[in-house]
């Protein structure tokens, strides 16, 4: 697989962007850690014009200030990621087989099953890693889209953001 292949990026956010955990504070407030060498990592696929989305089953907050941050849409409150997706490549005017999906968890087997191309953390669900393409190195939250381009599609990112 190279980056040429791939038109879209998709990614859950629980898991795969976080560490899966979620810190709250007396007043209900959610706090999640995310990893800053991933907003590096959104850059250059802004640079290479590669859509990103995320795409979560929770509708949340902390989701919608990440992806503000990141410079990329997110699309939450979906029950069925499927559908989800194939409105994505809709109005990317791709197929779901130029989809580079990554996800860690049971909400996303069926979306991931449709994606022309699949990824997880290392710590994903062993469902999700018998029907990813490519298992990452790292656990959820600890930079898996850096990997995902440095180690994977051996981008660098030195050269092609300075």
């Amino acid at each position: 697989m190279k980056i040429n292949d791939i038109s879209v990026f998709v990614f859950d956010f629980d898991g795969v962007l976080t560490n899966n955990i979620v810190y709250m504070d007396e007043n209900g407030r959610e706090f999640v850690g995310c990893n800053r060498s991933d907003g590096l990592a959104f850059d250059v696929l802004r640079k290479l014009k590669k859509p990103c989305y995320i795409l979560s089953s929770e509708k949340n907050l902390v989701v919608s200030s990440r992806a503000r941050k990141l410079k990329i849409s997110a699309i939450q409150g979906i029950k069925d990621k499927s559908i989800a997706i194939q409105k994505i490549a809709q109005k990317e005017s791709c197929t779901l087989k130029d989809i580079l999906y990554i996800g860690n968890d049971l909400n996303d087997f069926n979306v991931m099953k449709i994606c022309g191309y699949t990824a997880c953390p290392e710590d994903s669900h062993e469902k999700i890693k018998q029907i990813s393409d490519i298992v990452l190195k790292r656990k959820g939250g600890l930079g898996i889209v850096r990997e995902l381009l440095e180690e994977v599609f051996c981008l660098d990112l030195i050269e092609i953001l300075y």
